[in-house]
């Protein structure tokens, strides 16, 4: 920066000194930042890639899927499934198929029971229900008449 003093002898002017800014180096560091912001700028990224997640497919779900199968034994040892007489081998073949269609889950199973049935039946009826893939399974104590 550069100040000019006037010509005249001090105190007879009354004009005093003028300033004068020498404006040239000011410019320079500016054109500089100028400069520097034009590259810092031009790195950059023009876009970024994004992942946006799709709309979950809505499945609709039967009636079926929503139900879970209840397997009763009474005291005589009969089986049933949803009130449907079944032996042990079309249990176990029908409640694998049935599993094997439903979803991870909803592969829940109940087993309902008089207080009074045989442990063994029961124990024989959870084996069943875990061989088709029935997880997690209920137990139900009921008082069948």
């Amino acid at each position: 920066m550069a100040m000019s003093t006037g010509g005249g002898p001090s105190g007879s002017d009354t004009s005093g000194p003028r300033p004068d800014v020498n404006i040239t180096p000011l410019i320079d560091v500016l054109l500089v930042m100028i400069i520097i912001f034009m590259v810092i700028k031009h790195k950059d990224p023009h876009r970024f890639e994004s992942k946006i997640p799709e709309k979950p497919k809505e499945q609709q779900q039967t009636p079926s899927d929503t139900i879970f199968p209840v397997l009763t034994i009474d005291r005589q040892g009969v089986i049933k499934w949803n009130s449907q007489e079944k032996t042990e081998d079309q249990l176990k073949r029908e409640l694998k198929e049935f599993m094997e269609k439903r979803p991870s889950d909803l592969r829940a199973a109940f087993i309902k029971g008089p207080r009074d049935v045989q442990y063994e039946r029961v124990i024989k009826l959870i084996d069943i229900a875990k061989g088709a893939g029935a997880a997690p399974i209920g137990l139900q104590i009921d008082n069948l008449d």
